[in-house]
Order: C-alpha cells, then structure tokens, then sequence
C-alpha cells in the first residue's frame, strides 16, 4: 500500500466511533432531561478541551513526530470517546466532552500534518481527498450509531463497542505510516513561531474555514434532533439526516482535488459556497422531511472542499513553518466546530430550531466572500518574479 493510501484509510478509520456518538445525542439529552440551552451549555465542553489543548499541541506535535501523533493518539482518543455517554448529569457530561475535546484535536493536528508532509513528499495532491475519506468514515460511524438505535442498544454501550472495534485496526495501520524525516528535523519544521502573529494572508484563510467548520458541527450534533423536533422522526431515521450531509461532504471531497486542478480552489470553493447557503435556507424553510433531507445534502457538498482546501492554503504561508500554520488553522476551524452547537442551542432555546439553525446564513457568507484567499500561494510567487523580470527588462 502506497503512502497516500494508507494515510487515507487513516483518516476514514479515525471518526468512525466519534461518528456512532452523534445520532446518539438526542437520546443522552432525554435520559439527563435536557432543553437545547442545557444541551447547548454541555456541548461547550468540546470547545473548552480544544482552547486548552490547542495552544500546547503543535510543540507536541513538533516533539514526537506526526506519526507518533497518530498512533498515540488513537489509543488515547478511543480510550475517551465513549464517555459522554456515560455522563449521569449536565456537569459530567460537560468535562467528558472537555476530554473528548483535548484528545480528538491533538489526533486531527498530527492527521493534517502527516497528510500535508506526505502530500509534498510525492508531489501528488491528496488532502481533499483524504478528507473525502473522513467524511466518509463519520458516516459509516452515523450510520453504526442508527444500527445500533434501531437495534435498541443503548448509547452508553454502543459507543464504546465501537470504540473498541476500531482500536486495533487503527494501531495496526497507524504503525505502517511513514518516518518521512527525523525528530529534529520534524520539531524544526513543526514548531510554532512565537516571534509574530499570524499575517492577514493566514487570518483571511482561518477566517474562511470558520464558518464552513461552524455548520459542519452544527449539522453533526443539531441534525437528529432538528428531524425528531420538527417532523417526529424516531432517533433511527432522524440519524440518516447526519448521514446523508456526511455522504455529500465525502462526495465533494472526493471530486475536490480534480475539481481544484481543473478550476482552481476559488472558483470551485466560490460555487460549493452559494450551495452550502442554499441548502441551509432549504433545510430552515422545509415543509416536510425530504425537504429538510435534501437541503441536509445540498449542505453537505456545499461545505465539503473547505476545510482541506483551507489546510493546503495554510500549509503554503511563508511566513511559518507549515505545520504552525496548520496549528493555527486547526485552532480556528475546530474552534468552529464546536462553537457551533452551542450557540445553536441557546438561540434554539428561545426561538426555534428552525431560526437556531438559521443563525448559520451571515457566517457562511463570510466564508463565501472570503474564497479568495485560497488563490495558491506559489502562483503569486510565480507572478511576482514575472513582473520583476518584466520590469528589469
């Protein structure tokens, strides 16, 4: 197996029991007796694990290698993931997403970098579509999680089977990744600046990743409950609404490094942006549950080729080695996805689920002006030494 097909199968294996947890949360909120504003404050636990994780991680990335990462990371990381489920009350529950949190960042930062140095190591492009294989495997964990609900197995069982399951195949691939380069080499490279904040160029990127990662999170944990709200669907069908956006995201990816190399990552993130809207007012507006569905998809492909081509753009900054910029994006984006369903929550609380969800309109559009920092880095270089041979001509 070749290195740019064995860090995709890693990415599809590492969400797959965080993605069993998702449809479950409707039913975690029914036995702890939570309103959306409850909900909301416990999901604010993930968001309070990433700030206090997030500005430590990329030295320990630096320090053990990503591939270190990737492997430690995943006993960690598939140790915790069950035990929100777990929670018998909103306190609980809070510090074990807080946990969850800290554990599934540190995992995702060494993905990215692993991905983005085995990317430049052959000179094909990958990222889209190793995220293509992420998306893939949160739904494959959705779609565990509402088997799971339909066979009436409860979510503080189901998950950690998942868990479990997964462990050793994830080790047994992650042991296969690459030592691209050494220790000192990799913290040289990793390492972040601590001489100068990020540069616009950097913070326009972010700032375009936040609103794509926003709604991503949304989806995943206001889905379910959006369709059992709404339309009364049972915690199994209500699942397949997270399913189906998940299937799209992975579906925009997947097509996404063609799609970059035949159109560019501006044009093809512009029109992905104008679909994200669109269905998300569908979704907001929907009569009925094939609307919502549908909306759900359009949503999903709308989103998709954000985050990867974000981490590309990052990774392509001059300003910092690449991996500090890929930090810095990873801070923001997850920071986004999981703010997300708080704020959600809260708005839910007092105005609908409908308008809750209808919050995510002004972010995404924030997103969809700023498409325009994706342009590559290296075809400004290019440019730039053009016109100064032109002008010394």
């Amino acid at each position: 197996m070749t290195n740019q097909r064995l860090i995709m199968l890693i990415f599809f294996l590492q969400p797959i029991a965080f993605g069993a947890w998702l449809p479950r949360i409707p039913d975690v909120q029914q036995r702890l007796g939570l309103g959306p504003a409850e909900l909301a404050i416990a999901l604010l636990g993930m968001p309070v694990g990433i700030l206090l994780t997030l500005p430590f991680a990329g030295r320990f990335v630096a320090w053990i290698g990503g591939r270190a990462t990737i492997l430690y990371g995943f006993v960690v990381f598939l140790a915790l993931v069950w035990l929100p489920t777990w929670a018998p009350n909103i306190e609980v529950l809070f510090v074990a997403l807080a946990i969850v949190g800290a554990a599934l960042t540190t995992l995702e930062l060494g993905l990215n970098v692993e991905a983005d140095a085995i990317e430049k190591h052959s000179g094909q492009l990958i990222m889209s579509t190793c995220h293509g294989f992420w998306s893939l495997g949160i739904m494959t964990g959705s779609l565990v999680g509402v088997g799971f609900a339909a066979l009436h197995v409860a979510p503080e069982w189901a998950v950690p089977l998942t868990a479990a399951g997964m462990l050793p195949i994830s080790v047994y691939f992650a042991r296969k990744l690459p030592l691209l380069k050494t220790g000192e080499a990799a913290a040289a490279e990793a390492a972040p600046s601590r001489r100068k904040l990020p540069g616009w160029a950097l913070l326009g990127v972010c700032f375009f990743v936040f609103g794509i990662t926003m709604t991503e999170g949304a989806v995943a944990d206001w889905s379910a409950v959006f369709l059992r709200d709404i339309f009364g669907l049972s915690s199994a069908s209500a699942g397949f609404g997270y399913s189906i956006f998940a299937f799209m995201v992975a579906a925009g990816r997947f097509a996404g490094d063609r799609l970059k190399a035949s159109y560019g990552p501006v044009a093809v993130a512009r029109a992905c942006g104008i679909a994200s809207i669109s269905g998300l007012i569908l979704v907001v507006v929907s009569p009925a549950a094939w609307a919502a569905l549908l909306g759900f998809s359009a949503m999903g492909f709308g989103v998709s080729v954000g985050f990867p081509f974000a981490v590309t753009a990052a990774a392509d900054q001059k300003d910092r080695p690449a991996a500090a910029s890929v930090a810095i994006l990873s801070f923001i984006a997850l920071l986004g996805f999981l703010l997300g369903p708080p704020l959600i929550g809260l708005i839910a609380e007092y105005s609908g689920m409908r308008f809750g969800l209808g919050v995510l309109v002004p972010f995404l559009a924030v997103s969809l002006l700023l498409t325009g920092r994706l342009k590559p880095a290296a075809r400004l270089d290019v440019q730039d030494d053009a016109q100064q041979a032109a002008s010394r001509a």
